[in-house]
């Protein structure tokens, strides 16, 4: 007879990352990779991380902005935002600013609601 599989789920490792061999192989890999691809890739790379960083914040600017103007998660879905898009732009800010667009305010920018309801441009 054999003897039932053991579950390893509740044993304790040493860390979130086990012992730490992938880690340890992916540094070495990737130490490797800049040491000789870096200076030749980096001038490569550089002029199009900059022009898709640019394109990334400037749709997250907007998003925070209608966000604002509409009245959050609710607004955007009035918008006609599907929830999972709304969430993945979320995600998405938290990321690259660090804070949620409700509490995310950006320096040297103030929102006038009142002048943005009584005008006649609309987002929608």
């Amino acid at each position: 007879m054999t003897e039932p599989a053991r579950d390893f789920r509740s044993d304790r490792m040493p860390s979130s990352e086990g012992h730490g061999r992938a880690r340890r192989a992916w540094e070495a890999y990737s130490a490797a990779v800049n040491t000789y691809a870096g200076p030749v890739l980096r001038p490569v790379l550089q002029p199009v991380a900059s022009k898709v960083a640019a394109s990334v914040v400037a749709e997250l600017f907007g998003f925070w902005l209608c966000w604002h103007l509409e009245g959050g998660f609710e607004g955007m879905q009035r918008l006609g935002m599907s929830r999972s898009a709304i969430y993945r732009r979320i995600g998405k800010f938290r990321k690259v600013f660090g804070a949620h667009p409700d509490d995310f305010e950006m320096p040297g920018v103030s929102i006038d609601l009142e002048a943005y309801h009584q005008g006649d441009v609309k987002i929608v």
